[in-house]
């Protein structure tokens, strides 16, 4: 039986290497990533450190596998319009590289047994959100973002619901500290969404999304929205400390950030310029995780 040649079995090796980065695409592991800080923190937030590593290991892994799920299963619906958009039309399905198929089985596996996962080795209450969180992303934002601007908003949920996961790993319970983290994220996602939309509007409107940028092209409801849910993030990112998952020393950074994030949506809504669209969106991208840092080291502080 004839053996492969060296060159053939670097070629075999780089198209399976490109394989596996092609299903690891399916799961947007960059946009996931945010999901799992954020789950993260609500966990050791809701006191989940206290719990084993084996406890906090599935957590994130049943997550993670849920949060690629849903992202594999929203490129599959997807396809026909990243395919005309220029940041998205090389992912594997508008590229040609993978079959519809082998997606939609890719990303109900991995939905399914991230559930599981939860539901086995967490608990009932932790998987039954993230089932929630995979089926509203799919198919109820996914769908809706063809047909209306408010998808944006429908987005935010399962865009948020994370913190729910994370809190009710560690608490199995929905209290209302869970909620407060999940408003948290909710508000943030729109000056976040708003300023993606603003950037890609060309793309966006070239597959037919008919996002606030898009059906409005001046730009000034996209700038006052953006200034709205940013002033409107400042209070509620300061109810952790009157739910008692955070001090009074929680207030500053909440309020320093808040009110950087703010100049920050006045200047877009102002110029409507993409260079200070690409601030804002940054700007959003280190406002979360930082968010995060001041609450945690606050509790831990708490704790000592």
């Amino acid at each position: 039986m004839a053996q492969a040649t060296p060159y053939q079995a670097t070629v075999e090796r780089a198209a399976a290497r490109n394989r596996t980065a092609d299903f690891l695409t399916l799961t947007k592991p960059r946009l996931n990533s945010l999901v799992l800080v954020t789950t993260l923190a609500a966990y050791y937030l809701g006191d989940g450190h206290l719990q084993s590593w084996t406890h906090l290991f599935h957590t994130i892994v049943g997550t993670a596998l849920v949060a690629g799920g849903a992202s594999a299963l929203n490129q599959l619906w997807e396809r026909d319009t990243d395919r005309l958009m220029r940041r998205t039309r090389l992912r594997p399905l508008p590229d040609g590289r993978m079959q519809p198929g082998e997606a939609k089985w890719f990303g109900i596996g991995l939905g399914t047994v991230g559930i599981a996962e939860l539901g086995l080795a967490v608990n009932p209450l932790t998987a039954l959100v993230a089932g929630i969180t995979l089926a509203s992303y799919v198919f109820l934002y996914t769908p809706l973002k063809l047909r209306t601007s408010l998808s944006t908003i429908v987005g935010a949920i399962p865009g948020a619901l994370p913190a729910v996961i994370g809190w009710a790993a560690a608490t199995n319970s929905l209290s209302a500290a869970g909620w407060v983290l999940f408003g948290i994220v909710f508000m943030w996602q729109m000056p976040h969404f708003l300023a993606i939309a603003w950037l890609f509007r060309d793309d966006y409107a070239k597959a037919g999304f008919p996002l606030l940028p898009v059906i409005q092209p001046d730009g000034r409801t996209t700038g006052y929205q953006t200034v709205l849910y940013s002033a409107a993030l400042i209070p509620i990112s300061l109810l952790p400390t009157a739910v008692g998952i955070a001090s009074a020393y929680h207030l500053v950074g909440a309020i320093a950030l808040g009110a950087i994030l703010m100049v920050l949506s006045v200047e877009f809504a102002v110029t409507r310029s993409m260079p200070a669209a690409r601030r804002l969106f940054f700007g959003t991208i280190l406002y979360l995780p930082l968010l995060w840092l001041v609450l945690l080291a606050d509790h831990f502080t708490q704790a000592v």
